[in-house]
């Protein structure tokens, strides 16, 4: 066998391996913020999955037609899998799910828990010209108030936009970082911050 034959198959060895790798949880650094999960009463916010590329949505897109917008692409849908069985593997307590009414993050809710319910207050920031940010601030902090006081002592999760996610806690999270808060005195304070995906 001459040497560059033998060289292209010793690269297409490595390719399995390597796109394995890509798309493994990575749960090392974040055992803090699971722990503090267990006990439930956080309220987690969950960036939407990996999309097709793009910024924004199309000009002239509408919420519920998902043909208009930036949808997940294949490796969202895997990821938002994987974040689901993060959760279900560490039994994860899960009273809420609620999601931003753009598909992308319907979908990843969907996929990861198997349920969601669209809340009008955690729709995207980015150019939102139908309610104010301020207006969303406020309503996500009256309804997370009452977070502690629910008969499901599980966590609350808010599957959203990155502009939302640093509006609200001031973090800018990567698509599909999950960021753990608690609340308190009307604020989200981070306590942790989970990145299954190293890419």
């Amino acid at each position: 066998m001459g040497f560059t034959l033998w060289f292209k198959r010793f690269l297409m060895s490595l390719i399995p391996a390597v796109l394995f790798s890509a798309v493994q949880p990575s749960y090392a650094a974040s055992e803090d913020a699971w722990s503090s999960l267990k006990s439930g009463n956080r309220v987690v916010f969950i960036r939407h999955a990996v999309t097709e590329p793009g910024v924004g949505d199309p000009e002239g897109f509408v919420i519920g037609a998902c043909s208009t917008q930036r949808n997940l692409s294949a490796q969202g849908r895997a990821d938002a899998k994987a974040i689901g069985e993060a959760f279900r593997s560490r039994a994860i307590p899960v009273s809420e799910v609620l999601t931003s009414r753009w598909c992308r993050c319907v979908d990843t809710a969907m996929l990861a828990f198997g349920k969601a319910t669209p809340a009008p207050m955690i729709d995207s920031m980015f150019n939102d010209r139908e309610k104010s940010d301020e207006a969303k601030i406020r309503e996500v902090i009256a309804y997370a108030g009452n977070t502690g006081k629910r008969a499901t002592p599980g966590n609350l999760v808010l599957v959203t936009h990155a502009v939302n996610v640093q509006a609200l806690t001031g973090v800018y999270p990567a698509p599909g970082e999950i960021v753990v808060t608690t609340f308190d005195a009307g604020k989200f304070k981070p306590v942790g911050r989970i990145n299954l995906f190293s890419r």
